[in-house]
């Protein structure tokens, strides 16, 4: 057995990043120009946002074409240090 570890995902493929912050007016085209660093091929029906039942915070989905485990991980790194968010998923 080898002792690189064995990649779950096979690139290029379809994933879903799941970001959770309060509700702000630009929420949406800050995060989403947050990914597009890494992923300048996000497109805008890749894009999904979601409210919470009392109004409170967003839940917004970007769905980008990952090209290898580097991206995902510098995606999830910018994110993850962002004043708007709470949580990425």
């Amino acid at each position: 057995m080898s002792d690189e570890k064995q990649e779950l995902l096979e690139f290029p493929c379809r994933f879903p990043i799941k970001i959770m912050g309060e509700r702000h007016d630009e929420f949406v085209a800050i995060l989403t120009e947050v990914v597009r660093i890494n992923a300048p091929d996000l497109a805008e029906v890749d894009v999904v946002l979601r409210e919470s039942s009392g109004g409170r915070f967003y839940a917004l989905t970007v769905t980008v074409t990952a090209t290898s485990r580097q991206q995902l991980d510098d995606i999830y790194l910018s994110l993850t240090g962002h004043p708007m968010v709470k949580m990425v998923l």
